[in-house]
């Protein structure tokens, strides 16, 4: 029996399923009921031990048959990009022929808020590159015939590309003489060499440094952009994050830093700062190491990642891969048709080897965006040439393509493998799409999940969101529904919980609900843990979101969560007329 904790404040939810994620078999062993207090877990186990908790300053919650869970975490995901008004004025149409979105340009640039270029995007680059091929006129053509006068950046759905007019390749100093530059691809006319308004990768990514450079006007909506999306964080059950590419070129860390001082941060978060490709190596390094921060005495901010890409993408062929594409779009500078590196592997090792330790043990995690099976081999090389002894937890993302001599190796170099597979494009369903592109040989494994997994390595699942859903139950349904590369759903939730905790070095604190961690959960109107349920996962809702003890989100209408403590005090004698708003009249 547990002592009483008199008169201290405390929370205690009962006649639930409470899923601790603590131990080995914590899947088939639920408890009725959970008790918080001080902002931590304080007890799990039955509702009548939990109940004896009950003092004169408990709230009581009735969890009538509702779930209980740590709160998930999303370790590669874009709050403040994707929740930002910025950037996404003219909401273009994925799959559909650059010429029909004219009208959407002449109707969504008037509402530019926040810079003067005119700022969108959500096209594929599929619809795109099919336009060229097709011999479609040059795409900087179709927006120049509806603004010709302001600069135009339209980012595709992946944000590994950007389509401009003709006034954004002025402004950037893009012409027919620029240099095939490491990292990127100014794709252009046949015969003319003039670009052709569609820029890859870091080509991509400088354009945006000119129209997103940091005005006050800019900061603001950034900053009410990202108070927007931790709101849909915790809709969503999150309670722990990685922003997985933080501009500080452009103060996104400064947003981050005064949603902090405010008080407002609702999660847990690391900010992977990015590694700039075409900045210089020793400025760069040295400024990252200047920002550096592993604690925050205002909230849960760190800064201790590192955000680079090794490769591109398998759907512009920027990925890079051992041998050829079985699809070639001739890009420039590619003359294999093997994709590219962004960084390549001395530079990361490089980079790895003077961050990952420094100044009195101070260290970044790497997080390194791979997705071609070349990539993925020299990201591990890497890291292999900068292995220490110092307990680093780096990690390597999206992982799509990996060559079977390299499956047991994140294992054995204690890489940290993120897979995201909550998106439709990740679903073996569309393997055809990815045999168009690689050939059915290589497309069989296409997101190695389970064999990675079944290494004993550390792997994580995230949501890389707004690529894909943020929500993790889609996450969770979609990674037990993969045929031969599934993993189960107990594996799953791990991935999004205990894993992901360590992956962020914070499993001593979260990630699962063990006495004396802090009191991060989810609850949740579905068992998912319940094999009948394994069809409807997708489909849970959260009905209240915890963040260190205090509610940062409850669902509005048919919520299970009922709050009985008046009840309970009357049942139980409970001496608390002092001011208790139970004994207060209306």
């Amino acid at each position: 029996m547990p002592q009483q904790s008199n008169a201290v404040k405390n929370t205690i939810y009962f006649n639930g399923n409470v899923y601790t994620v603590d131990g080995t078999d914590w899947d088939q062993t639920p408890k009725e009921a959970i008790v918080v207090q001080d902002g931590k877990v304080a007890f799990v186990g039955s509702n009548q031990d939990a109940l004896e908790y009950v003092n004169c300053e408990s709230s009581v919650l009735d969890l009538n048959g509702a779930t209980v869970l740590p709160g998930f975490h999303d370790v590669h995901i874009h709050p403040l990009e994707a929740s930002s008004r910025v950037g996404s004025t003219c909401k273009l149409m994925s799959d559909t022929d650059p010429e029909l979105m004219k009208d959407i340009f002449k109707t969504c640039a008037p509402r530019q808020i926040g810079t003067e270029w005119v700022l969108g995007g959500g096209h594929s680059i599929t619809s795109i590159l099919d336009h060229i091929e097709k011999g479609g006129r040059p795409p900087r053509e179709i927006i120049d015939e509806v603004l010709p006068d302001v600069p135009v950046v339209m980012l595709e759905e992946t944000s590994h590309s950007v389509w401009v007019n003709s006034e954004a390749l002025r402004r950037a100093n893009i012409t027919k003489w620029t240099p095939v530059r490491p990292g990127g691809v100014i794709m252009r006319e046949e015969g003319t060499g003039e670009p052709n308004g569609i820029l890859l990768e870091d080509e991509g990514v400088s354009i945006m440094e000119f129209a997103m450079k940091p005005t006050p006007e800019l900061e603001e909506l950034n900053y009410e952009g990202l108070i927007d999306g931790l709101w849909y964080l915790n809709e969503n059950g999150i309670t722990s994050v990685s922003d997985a590419r933080v501009y500080w070129g452009r103060g996104h860390d400064k947003t981050w830093e005064r949603v902090c001082k405010e008080g407002k941060l609702t999660v847990r978060a690391s900010l992977a700062l990015w590694a700039y490709p075409q900045k210089d190596d020793s400025q760069q390094i040295e400024a990252l190491m200047d920002m550096f921060s592993d604690e925050n005495s205002n909230c849960f901010l760190r800064k201790n990642q590192i955000k680079v890409y090794i490769d591109g993408l398998l759907d512009s062929t920027t990925a890079a891969m051992e041998e050829p594409y079985v699809k070639n779009l001739h890009l420039p500078g590619i003359s294999d048709n093997r994709g590219l590196n962004i960084f390549d592997q001395p530079r990361l090792a490089k980079y790895v080897k003077e961050l990952q330790n420094f100044d009195n043990n101070k260290g970044y995690d790497f997080l390194v965006h791979a997705i071609g099976d070349r990539g993925v081999h020299q990201a591990l090389n890497a890291f292999d040439e900068s292995w220490i002894s110092a307990g680093t937890r780096h990690r390597m993302t999206h992982l799509e393509q990996v060559k079977p001599k390299d499956i047991n190796r994140f294992q054995k170099l204690n890489v940290i493998a993120d897979f995201q597979v909550a998106g439709d494009f990740t679903k073996p369903s569309t393997r055809d799409h990815i045999e168009s592109l690689v050939g059915k040989d290589r497309a069989h494994d296409f997101i190695p999940l389970r064999s990675v997994y079944h290494t004993n390595a550390h792997v994580t699942l995230s949501s890389d969101w707004d690529v894909s859903t943020i929500n993790p139950f889609v996450g969770i349904q979609n990674a037990i529904s993969r045929g031969h590369q599934s993993v189960n759903v107990k594996d799953a939730v791990e991935m999004y919980t205990i894993n992901a905790a360590f992956a962020m070095r914070q499993e001593h604190v979260v990630g699962s609900l063990a006495t004396g961690k802090d009191a991060d959960l989810v609850v949740i109107d579905t068992d998912i843990m319940d094999q009948n349920n394994e069809d409807v996962i997708h489909k849970t809702r959260v009905l209240q979101t915890v963040l260190a003890g205090e509610e940062v989100y409850s669902t509005e209408g048919q919520n299970l969560v009922n709050d009985v403590t008046c009840e309970v005090f009357e049942n139980r004698a409970e001496n608390c007329q002092d001011g208790h708003y139970c004994y207060t009249n209306p």
